[in-house]
């Protein structure tokens, strides 16, 4: 666990010490990551450098150095996050002749698994959260491999001369040909999705590695041939296709049942561990499932955690408390209030060092800070609504399509033509006067693009983005999953695709980095046991029908969890803790938001179009309309730009 970062010299100038100490400096940003120790290594005749930063969850500090080296010596490793079937892995090499280990790490284990098996075969035997560097001495390869469900990041590209990567940003701002010239197209999706997708990263000549894919970078030929094109080593999509072709054969008491098997594997799993590992229990049905699956394999009581802020609904605390006595857990309720929250927002743009406009960010840094005082790692219930249907958008969209699926295509085709040819401006100018509605253009637009709507990834996109008004800050993107039909799958009705989309969009790219970046900030470890292999695989051969029946999300988990607390039902949802932006943006953040959004600092920022923006924090600001989501996409960038420009 921990952070990566590394070059390589095309030119092969720089001696080994040189590569290892700005390999070693890169790393050393990346020190909240891994605050347990710090590696090097370096070969000048290849020009590869990779430093290590470590946080030691399942290995001893004394033991496991990395980078770490294989017993063949053929191939050397840094890796942030965790191999977490490691132990089963660690059977299987035995049985095949692997012995005198050095520690029996995940990381030790995942070498002589590459050593044995090749790097592609020993790929499909990992279930984890990671994202490793693989320099390859025989072959003179450097392979960057992210996990398949994108829980740890990994970024690489160009800084002058040097092929880069890191497991954060800021890492590479420490190589001295650094430039961080923002790319429009990432800021443009920014603005429309609250984060920026892969593989784009906010910065020009640095793209972000996808999820479930693998570079191989060639340094002999890296000069002349560029880089390659990332390649997949697993596919959600590819997954997602056979299950509607092969779907799952059994009745409801066979599929509870195998889910019961697979989530008390992954739990299992993720709680392997040399340090104290507890869980985040919000009191809703997912966190609930897994420290009940928790408490189910521990020894001893399991350590929960709940953030409850004194300000709002205490329904948060009790619900949790509730559970936690159903289920003699060792409960803790973290008690947060609005100023030890609103100190943290100026926290974020140095935690975030790529923008990220999620709100969610505060409350997993408030809890990532408060659980780290006691635990050194943390399961949650993450990646359980994209999986299996939990969002309540899911259905309202899919009602939605129902209604205009059967319109004929002519209809479509108009709404998209009128949406460019009507004066919506003007309608919006018209719009001030008295008994008019106000924004009646943005009104118009919105209606009409929903119309023009010709696929449920396109209800899904409109649901799930912000700036949809006539006029904008930016332009809409004009690349990313929801403008390629190509990338769409073929899946069994609205809500898989729904599912499918948000598991490729806003889980990896805004959930799970908010996640990681928060944790990761305090060395905090979090696991998600709902995102395994073999439980993703699972669920997407699982029918609709699983999922989502009578009107009730995630049908299956709440059916899994009456069998441990037989009074909860999945029909009490628990949004957790949700820091009430729209009203602090008018109260205690107004003086902050007032300076960040003046027109002379939009100016000056060059670009992003300030009208728009002005406009809508009038009218926040007057109470005649929440622009709350819309501002704050703006507020984090402009807060992430004065702290990185």
């Amino acid at each position: 666990m921990g952070g990566i970062a590394g070059l390589i010299d095309t030119d092969r100038r720089m001696d080994t010490g040189s590569l290892q100490r700005l390999a070693g400096s890169m790393a050393a940003q990346l020190k909240h990551r891994g605050p347990d120790g710090a590696g090097s290594f370096g070969d000048s005749e290849a020009g590869v450098a990779i430093g290590n930063r470590r946080l030691a969850i399942q290995e001893s500090v004394e033991n496991a150095n990395q980078p770490m080296e294989s017993p063949n010596g053929r191939y050397v490793v840094a890796m942030d996050g965790g191999v977490f079937n490691f132990t089963a892995l660690r059977a299987d090499l035995e049985a095949a002749g692997e012995r005198n280990w050095r520690d029996g790490s995940d990381t030790e284990v995942m070498l002589r698994a590459i050593t044995r098996l090749g790097v592609m075969g020993a790929l499909d035997r990992f279930d984890g959260s990671f994202a490793f560097a693989l320099w390859d001495k025989q072959t003179r390869r450097l392979y960057l491999v992210r996990d398949r469900m994108g829980e740890k990041p990994l970024y690489y590209g160009w800084c002058g001369g040097h092929f880069v990567f890191a497991s954060e940003l800021k890492a590479l701002t420490m190589h001295p040909d650094w430039k961080g010239e923002i790319d429009r197209e990432s800021l443009a999706s920014f603005m429309r999705y609250r984060y920026v997708p892969a593989p784009r990263s906010i910065y020009r000549e640095i793209s972000k590695l996808a999820p479930g894919h693998w570079l191989t970078v060639d340094a002999a030929t890296l000069r002349s041939d560029g880089i390659g094109k990332p390649q997949p080593y697993w596919s959600l999509r590819g997954v997602a296709e056979r299950g509607v072709r092969h779907p799952f054969q059994g009745d409801d008491g066979e599929a509870v049942a195998e889910l019961d098997r697979l989530l008390t594997d992954s739990v299992r799993n993720r709680m392997q561990a040399r340090v104290p590992v507890g869980a985040l229990l919000s009191g809703g049905p997912n966190s609930s499932l897994i420290v009940s699956l928790m408490q189910r394999v521990a020894e001893g009581p399991v350590r929960t955690f709940t953030i409850h802020s004194a300000e709002g609904s205490d329904r948060e605390g009790a619900r949790a408390d509730h559970v936690a006595k159903m289920l003699g857990v060792d409960h803790t309720d973290l008690h947060v209030d609005a100023e030890s929250t609103l100190e943290l927002v100026g926290q974020m743009p140095r935690v975030y060092d790529e923008p990220t406009a999620d709100t969610r960010q505060l409350s997993a840094f408030l809890f990532a800070q408060m659980t780290r005082e006691h635990v050194g790692a943390a399961l949650t219930g993450g990646g359980g609504d994209p999986l299996f249907c939990g969002h309540p958008r899911y259905a309202v969209g899919a009602r939605l399509w129902a209604q205009l699926a059967r319109r004929p295509a002519w209809r479509r085709a108009l709404a998209t033509t009128l949406s460019r040819q009507l004066p919506l401006r003007v309608f919006n100018r018209i719009s001030n006067l008295p008994q008019l509605p106000l924004r009646l253009g943005d009104r118009l637009y919105r209606a009409l693009m929903e119309l023009a709507s010709g696929a449920p990834e396109q209800i899904f996109e409109r649901m799930t983005s912000l700036w949809r008004t006539v006029d904008a800050p930016m332009p809409r993107p004009v690349t990313g999953y929801f403008l390629t039909p190509g990338a769409w799958p073929d899946l069994d009705g609205p809500m898989a695709r729904f599912s499918y989309a948000d598991s490729v969009t806003d889980l990896p790219n805004g959930f799970l980095a908010g996640v990681d970046r928060a944790a990761m900030a305090v060395g905090l470890e979090v696991r998600a046991p709902l995102l395994s292999r073999p439980l993703a695989e699972f669920a997407w051969r699982l029918p609709n029908d699983f999922k989502y029946r009578e009107g009730r999300p995630k049908w299956i988990l709440g059916t899994l969890l009456a069998r441990y607390c037989p009074d909860l039902t999945i029909a009490k949802t628990q949004p957790g803790f949700v820091p009430p932006i729209a009203a602090w943006l008018r109260g205690p953040l107004h003086d902050w938001a007032g300076d960040l959004l003046s027109p002379d600092t939009l100016k000056a920022d060059g670009l992003i179009d300030p009208a728009p923006i002005l406009a809508v924090w009038n009218e926040h600001r007057r109470g005649t309309h929440d622009w709350s989501g819309e501002l704050w996409n703006v507020l984090m960038y402009l807060s992430w730009r004065a702290e990185w420009r």
